[in-house]
């Protein structure tokens, strides 16, 4: 199967997927496919990481995916 179509093919399960990211990126680099854009936790991350690998299998895939922090602020902001 063609690259591209394989690329295509992990976009959609990652939009469709329980993370149901569709912030995230897979670009062809050469001969190796670069995942980028933000991710709500390390979990979702991990996910994202084992569907590319998954799919496409023999492919090298780098990733440039960066976690947010979404935890509360641990106090309060004062404005002057």
């Amino acid at each position: 199967m063609n690259l591209e179509y394989r690329v295509a093919h992990v976009t959609e399960r990652l939009a469709a997927g329980p993370c149901g990211e569709l912030g995230v990126r897979a670009e062809i680099r050469g001969e190796a496919v670069l995942l980028t854009g933000t991710v709500p936790s390390a979990g979702c991350r991990e996910e994202i990481l084992r569907v590319a690998h998954e799919d496409l299998a023999g492919v090298p895939v780098h990733c440039d995916l960066v976690v947010a922090e979404t935890s509360p602020p641990d106090h309060s902001e004062e404005l002057t």
